[in-house]
């Protein structure tokens, strides 16, 4: 029996999210309010315009701006709510923890490991935001972030038990 190879995009001492007691990976996106959920969509949709190139990649860009303009009001509250919760939970550093969270954030979604995956999600995601009704927002956004994470959740789960020697390639017999 010999170890399998590293999941595709990994690298030897990679550090991936600790593990919760609930079997979740410790991402930006664990424990989001309503407001985080949806502002945390945009961010990742943004990132997607952002980083997805091909074919698809001028739908993608009309979609987003569609979207921000649709849901203007929706985004600006969002915005506005989960800062106060930043206000609220961090006092005077308040902008410096919402900074450096949107910063994790942001670069969570731009691993290139995930990419692929992230970008085909992003790419669905898009196709669907323009049809859910305002009020479906909060809903579609604690929904649909799972979905955007799976790529990189899956990605942090093959590394885990590859690392753990969970992932052995069994000798050929013959």
């Amino acid at each position: 029996m010999t170890l399998a190879p590293m999941p595709v995009g990994a690298r030897p001492g990679m550090r991936i999210p600790a593990k919760l007691a609930d079997g979740r990976w410790a991402t930006p996106n664990v424990g989001l309010s309503a407001a985080g959920s949806v502002w945390h969509l945009r961010a990742a949709l943004n990132v997607a315009v952002l980083a997805c190139r091909g074919a698809d990649q001028a739908v993608m860009v009309n979609e987003y701006n569609a979207m921000l303009a649709a849901r203007k009001s929706e985004l600006a509250s969002a915005q506005a709510t989960l800062q106060q919760e930043y206000r609220a939970t961090r006092g005077t550093q308040w902008e410096d923890a919402f900074d450096d969270q949107m910063t994790r954030l942001y670069n969570f979604f731009a691993q290139d490991f995930a990419h692929a995956g992230f970008c085909a999600t992003a790419r669905d995601t898009l196709a669907a935001v323009g049809t859910v009704p305002a009020a479906e927002i909060p809903r579609f956004a604690a929904q649909r972030l799972p979905v955007l994470e799976a790529p990189f959740t899956d990605f942090f789960t093959a590394y885990d038990r590859w690392q753990s020697g969970a992932l052995v390639r069994v000798a050929a017999t013959g």
